[in-house]
């Protein structure tokens, strides 16, 4: 329907460089990057929704290596709830747009029963900078920004099954921007980029290796985890969207045995606002963890990539 040769401008859009966002070019040095994202409430408080919501939309942008420059709400409310909790979460998104160094400059709402919240982000990046999923390269080191579980958590905190130190760190990871680690990467040279989010680690790691043509080898002692998802997990409160990612993607994954069937299906559980995960050249790596240090940001090494893809694109090692 839009063919690259007709649209020479689409740098990624929907053929075979489909990703977190697409991204039009505007001039040799300025390329447009545009996504929405949306959802309904996770935590209870609406301010925090609002933030998360926002926080989750904008990390599209992250992803593809830009920065954030302006953002349109989308809100589904119904008209039953009372002005100040649209308000806060109308609040919650709008301070997660300046605090990105966005502007938000409008938005649609309708009245819907259940509330949604989210935004249209569109940011900038240089058209020799976008950083996709189709770039990984054999030897290159896989590396995390945030941990995982909090869709567990998430989870948990609807069947009011969670400690309350366990929903605050939960909290705390998704209402952290990408803001910083991206511009962390995009200091030095970056192979392919994607944040964590509904397809969770396993799903996005796979779009990775298929789109970059390698396989990729996963250090499970190496993953971290928001405190008390591993727990949740033991008690099996994994939502709807572990089985549908199971089953969309096991397929493409070498689990050893001895794995607990626990932690795999943590692998696959859905995650909300998450991290970026990036292919780095391991030459690189000393620099990076020490700017990540310096900068105060988290990073973690989970694995490493391999050669070209067979039929299993992840291998999953203890």
């Amino acid at each position: 329907m839009f063919p690259p040769e007709r649209f020479p401008k689409l740098l990624v859009g929907l053929g075979e460089l489909s990703d977190d966002a697409a991204v039009y070019k505007i001039t040799d040095d300025t390329a447009l990057i545009a996504t929405l994202d949306f959802f309904t409430p996770i935590v209870d408080d609406p301010y925090q929704f609002g933030a998360i919501a926002a926080t989750n939309a904008l990390s599209d942008i992250y992803a593809m290596g830009g920065e954030v420059a302006l953002a349109l709400n989308i809100s589904c409310l119904s008209e039953c709830l009372p002005p100040e909790i649209i308000g806060e979460i109308l609040r919650g998104g709008a301070d997660k747009v300046i605090e990105a160094g966005g502007v938000l400059v409008g938005g649609h709402s309708v009245d819907d029963k259940e509330p949604k919240y989210g935004l249209v982000a569109l940011g900038f990046v240089h058209p020799d900078r976008i950083l996709t999923k189709a770039g990984a390269r054999p030897g290159d080191v896989l590396v995390l920004t945030k941990p995982l579980g909090v869709g567990i958590i998430t989870t948990a905190l609807k069947g009011d099954q969670t400690k309350p130190e366990h929903v605050e760190a939960a909290i705390e990871s998704m209402l952290k921007l990408n803001k910083t680690a991206t511009e962390l990467l995009q200091a030095g040279e970056v192979h392919a980029c994607t944040d964590i989010s509904g397809f969770a680690l396993l799903g996005h790691l796979s779009e990775v290796a298929q789109k970059s043509g390698v396989q990729l080898r996963l250090q499970l002692d190496k993953l971290p985890f928001v405190s008390g998802s591993k727990e949740y997990a033991d008690m099996w409160l994994f939502p709807a969207g572990t089985e549908n990612n199971h089953q969309a993607f096991s397929k493409r994954v070498h689990c050893p045995a001895g794995v607990a069937e626990e932690v795999e299906r943590l692998l696959y559980t859905p995650e909300t606002s998450g991290g970026l995960l990036a292919a780095i050249p391991p030459e690189r790596l000393p620099e990076l963890e020490a700017s990540f240090k310096a900068a105060h940001e988290p990073l973690w090494v989970i694995g490493e990539v391999l050669g070209k893809a067979g039929d299993q694109l992840i291998e999953l090692s203890r």
